[in-house]
């Protein structure tokens, strides 16, 4: 995936965020992203996969899938944030670790207005789910 597309799938996020409106109709479509994001196998629940620095309990795991590509899985125990986990695992899954690594997260986050709509306790762990996905992606680099 280029990093032209990858800039296109944040935009279509921000976009899709934006015909929501108000922020009452964004935090539902959060839930909502959360609710269907695929059950993660408990195996990948495991303390490794921990995002520590988040106040909810949150893991994401990465599982290289061919073709230098990554796919990531995803969970919390609180419905906004799952919302959260559910967009970065979409955004971030079937592309290299050299590609996870360039995305523009700030772009994504700044497009959603979420530093203005998080607190900062919540703000640092989104930054944290990102740098663990990562960090994760770095691990299958060649």
């Amino acid at each position: 995936m280029s990093e032209a597309l990858a800039q296109a799938q944040i935009e279509d996020i921000v976009e899709t965020f934006d015909l929501l409106g108000d922020w009452e109709a964004r935090y539902q479509y959060l839930v909502e992203l959360g609710e269907r994001l695929p059950a993660m196998d408990t195996a990948d629940q495991a303390d490794a996969n921990r995002v520590k620095e988040c106040m909810s309990l949150v893991h994401v795991a990465a599982h290289p899938v061919g073709d230098g590509r990554i796919r990531y899985s995803g969970d919390c125990d609180t419905a906004i944030i799952k919302g959260v986990v559910a967009l970065l695992v979409e955004l971030f899954s079937d592309k290299t670790p050299v590609e996870i690594e360039d995305l523009d997260v700030d772009e994504l986050f700044t497009g959603l207005h979420l530093d203005e709509h998080l607190s900062p306790n919540r703000h640092v762990g989104v930054y944290a789910i990102v740098g663990k996905m990562k960090a994760q992606a770095a691990a299958y680099a060649p």
